[in-house]
């Protein structure tokens, strides 16, 4: 007997609008301008928080985990996100340096998937990015204790309250634990939704010599 959220999922459809035509034949030799292009594209669009992936990691036993994280940055080399040493992420990414992160655009039906391996930005690199963002960015840095039980909610507002106090009163005071990760691609996928479900799915893979492109079957 179907449940109500059996329901429910077979009452929703995807990409009921007009999606943008992709032509593989176009595209640049390294993933990094068409990723940008996308990008550009997605935010013109209207897309909601275009620039939150999901991070996928695996910890030292071989257990997936996954969350939504916010892209701070990239360049030719690799993508850059941030979080602290101690959190959950941190941990499994010092056991595991490895991940991917999945990019959804839905308002036009595309996906940017990408893997390879994690390294540690130098400190001065992790001090920089925390304080070309907002006070409460530094604040919730400040306040620390990511991924540790919590007693309460209380201890928690009593904590953010001293963070927050803290950032405005010392607004380049460091945070060690705040680290910055660049994941180096070594494949990258880019998918157009089609509605009549001919998807484009273009991999780029990393070569010695630079890059290799190939069409997938959807």
């Amino acid at each position: 007997m179907d449940t109500e959220l059996d329901t429910l999922l077979r009452s929703l459809h995807v990409w009921d609008t007009e999606l943008p035509d992709f032509d593989p034949g176009a595209t640049p030799e390294a993933p990094l301008p068409l990723f940008t292009q996308w990008f550009a594209a997605a935010v013109a669009a209207g897309q909601s928080e275009p620039h939150t992936p999901a991070l996928a990691t695996t910890d030292a036993a071989g257990r997936a985990d996954v969350r939504t994280v916010m892209l701070h940055g990239a360049d030719a080399r690799s993508l850059h996100f941030a979080s602290h040493a101690g959190s959950a992420k941190g941990r499994q990414l010092a056991a595991r340096p490895y991940a991917a992160l999945g990019f959804y655009w839905p308002v036009q039906g595309r996906q940017v998937r990408l893997r390879g391996p994690v390294r540690t930005a130098p400190a001065e690199a992790a001090h920089a990015d925390l304080h070309a963002r907002s006070t409460g960015a530094l604040a919730a840095a400040l306040t620390g204790r990511q991924s540790e039980p919590l007693a309460s909610y209380d201890a928690l507002v009593r904590a953010s309250e001293e963070a927050w106090e803290r950032a405005r009163r010392e607004p380049d005071t460091a945070v060690p634990s705040w680290t910055v990760y660049e994941l180096e691609p070594e494949e990258v996928e880019f998918f157009q939704g089609d509605a009549r479900r001919r998807h484009v799915r273009l991999t780029y893979t990393r070569r010695a010599d630079g890059w290799a492109k190939q069409l997938l079957w959807p």
